[in-house]
Formats: C-alpha cells, sequence, structure tokens
C-alpha cells in the first residue's frame, strides 16, 4: 500500500486507537516493579506514541503533500531522473503520454463536457532528457462541439519542495476552483499543467541550469510547452497564452521563469515565494563556483542588474505569520522602481507558509493571471 494510501491512514489510526485503549486497560496490571513489567510498560508507551504520530504524521501529508510515495519519503526515488535515451518516448506517442484519467470534484464531473477531465501524464523532454510526472486539467470547453476551434490559455501550476503534484488537486483543489470560478464568469476557461519543481528527485534544484547537471529551467522554459502544444489541439503559441503560478520553492520558479523568460511566460504568480535559491543539503552544489549564474538566480539582484523584463508578476504573503514578508516588500518596490514589468500583490493580514493560506489566495490568483492571458 502506498504512503497516501487511505488504507495506510486508516490502519494507522486503527492500530494507535486499539494501542491507546490497550494501554489504559492493561496499565494496572503492569503495575509491579520488576524489569519486566517496567519493560512492558516502556514498550506500550513506545508503540503507543510511535502509531499516534504515524497517523499525524500520514494525515498531514495526505492534505499537504509533502512525500508520494515512501521512496520519496526515505529519499531513495530516483526513477525518474534524467533519461538518457529518448528516442522510446518519442516513438511511443511523443514527449508528453497519457497514462490514465480521472473525474473533477464538482458536480456532474463523471461528464468531461460538464466537469472537464483530469488526465495523468508523463512529461519528456528531449532537449534537457529530463522526464517527470504531472496532471493535466483540462476544461469541459475543450471537450464541447462548440469550442473545437477555441484556442486555450495554459496556466503551469507548481508545488513547493518536497510536494507532490497530487497535492494541487486533493489539497489545494485547483481544477475545482478552476472549474468553479470559470462558471461564475470570474475566468477564463484554462488548461492547468500541475506538477512539482523537484523533476530530479529527490534532489532539490530550485529549478536551475545546473553546469554539468539536470537543465532544469531549459525544462519548463522550453520542454514542457513544446510537449504540451504537441499534444494538445488549439493551445495558444504566443507568451500571452501562457502564464505560471506556485507556493514556496514553485512559487520562486513561477516568478524567476516569468523573468528570465518573458518570450515564454505572460505572467507569473508566487505564493509565499522567496527570491533566491538556497544552498543546502537537499540542493548540492547549484552553480558550480558560477557567480554570473548564482546572481541570475537572485530575483532581488536580476531586478538591479538586468534589463527589466516585460511581463507580469503577482506575489503574496501576510503580515503576520509569513517569514518572507518584508522581502516581498522589498521586492515590489523594486519591480516598480524599472516601470517595465508589472506587479501585482495580494497580501492577507495573517496567514502562514501553509495550504490553508494558499487556499485562500489562489482563487484570486487564478482570476489575476486568467485576466493577463488571452487564447491567441
Amino acid at each position: 500500500m502506498g504512503l497516501t494510501s487511505n488504507k495506510v491512514l486508516v490502519l494507522a489510526l486503527v492500530l494507535a486507537v486499539l494501542l491507546f485503549v490497550g494501554t489504559v486497560w492493561y496499565w494496572p496490571r503492569l503495575a509491579r516493579r520488576n524489569w519486566l513489567v517496567v519493560g512492558g510498560r516502556v514498550g506500550l508507551l513506545f508503540a503507543t506514541q510511535f502509531t499516534v504520530i504515524a497517523a499525524l504524521g500520514l494525515a498531514a501529508n495526505q492534505t499537504f503533500g509533502f512525500y508520494a510515495s515512501w521512496s520519496d519519503l526515505l529519499g531513495e526515488e530516483n526513477g525518474q531522473g534524467e533519461v538518457v535515451d529518448n528516442g522510446a518516448a518519442g516513438s511511443s506517442g511523443g514527449p508528453l503520454q497519457v497514462l490514465g484519467t480521472q473525474t473533477v470534484n464538482v458536480s456532474g464531473g463523471a461528464q468531461p463536457q460538464i466537469g472537464g477531465q483530469i488526465q495523468r501524464v508523463t512529461i519528456f523532454g528531449p532537449k534537457t532528457h529530463i522526464a517527470t510526472p504531472a496532471y493535466v486539467y483540462l476544461p469541459p470547453e475543450y471537450f464541447q462541439p462548440a469550442f473545437r476551434t477555441r484556442s486555450f490559455p495554459v496556466g503551469v501550476v507548481l508545488s513547493g519542495y518536497p510536494g507532490t503534484a497530487a497535492a494541487l488537486i486533493k489539497g489545494l483543489k485547483y481544477p475545482r476552483t478552476a472549474h468553479e470560478l470559470s462558471k461564475q464568469g470570474k475566468m477564463q476557461p484554462m488548461i492547468l499543467v500541475m506538477l512539482r519543481p523537484t523533476v530530479v528527485p529527490p534532489r532539490d534544484t530550485e529549478c536551475v541550469d545546473v553546469p554539468g547537471g539536470p537543465q532544469v529551467e531549459t525544462f519548463f522554459t522550453k520542454d514542457l510547452p513544446d510537449a504540451v502544444r504537441s499534444h494538445y489541439r488549439r493551445v495558444g503559441v504566443s507568451p500571452f497564452g501562457w502564464g505560471i503560478i506556485g507556493d514556496s520553492t514553485g512559487g520562486y520558479c513561477a516568478l524567476k521563469f516569468a523573468m528570465h523568460h518573458p518570450d515564454v511566460y505572460a505572467a507569473g504568480v508566487g505564493l509565499s515565494p522567496f527570491y533566491k535559491a538556497p544552498i543546502d543539503p537537499t540542493t548540492g552544489d547549484l552553480f558550480h563556483g558560477n557567480k554570473q549564474l548564482k546572481n541570475r538566480a537572485d530575483l532581488m539582484w536580476y531586478l538591479k542588474h538586468e534589463p527589466a523584463p516585460n511581463t507580469s508578476l503577482l506575489v503574496t504573503s501576510s503580515k503576520h505569520g509569513e517569514y518572507h514578508y518584508k522581502d516581498t516588500l522589498k521586492f515590489i518596490q523594486q519591480v516598480r522602481a524599472n516601470k517595465v514589468t508589472r506587479i501585482s500583490s495580494l497580501i492577507l493580514d495573517s496567514g502562514g507558509h501553509n495550504f490553508n493560506t494558499w487556499l485562500r489566495e489562489i482563487p484570486g490568483a487564478l482570476q489575476w493571471m486568467s485576466g493577463r492571458l488571452s487564447d491567441r
């Protein structure tokens, strides 16, 4: 059973309850003072606490999508890393392959013409030799005859690190929110490509083209758009049809891609983003001593030293509870100073670096992004 399986969570909860009840029931029988009885008390306490903590951890992972599998949790996931030979992918259906479908959790969701559809896919990058799983949300209009000749804008949606793509559906409810907003006329029908920025797990590349390593920025700004255009009909060919949004690490990546590649993404949204790539045990050496690459990955430095990008940005934060709030205010001020890049903000009075906060921000962020994209 998988780490995110409901059966695993239920089993952990049942074990925790049984051990708790058993501890209370048998505790009087373990009141004597000898090493065997004391060992029994220690064992019961340890087992009870372990199962309770495990159940809470599994529930938190189900809610926030930290890890996708047991191997991901244990740092052993590496099977979806760089692909050496991409020829097989091309011969078996192109750079984007659909592996399965699922319904959107809305009324009438069983019918694609009413609820749209979520497709589980694998995206192969012929330029970067990177392969990664993703989900694609197709709006109801994509399946309606009246829209056969219409182009659809695309929103790339990124999780944080480590994150899971499934959490963008179950936890952050992107497809359901997009469906409801579109139905209410608050945003246009949009294709969403949902994945995590960790495309070479378990390494956190911070969406950098690592010298001699994975070319993650190129994957997201070249391979991914090409793969989506090659598979889905009537996807906009200009940057005006493409936006990108993410939270935390994904928010940093989204802003960076829109700033570095305004010819690819016309709009970028950072939900609780940070503004430069950290260096820690999860990232390894991202720049290999290349100071220019390191500076370009620092968005504050980029605004001061590089030509102002002609793109639109939205950043979100909270006055209380968000530790990047002051950095966000500085970023907004620096963008305003260049008078070319357009900047908007969504600032809450309070809210932490978590799903609950982002759920409050996503509807407004999707509406904002929709308003800056066209179906050209």
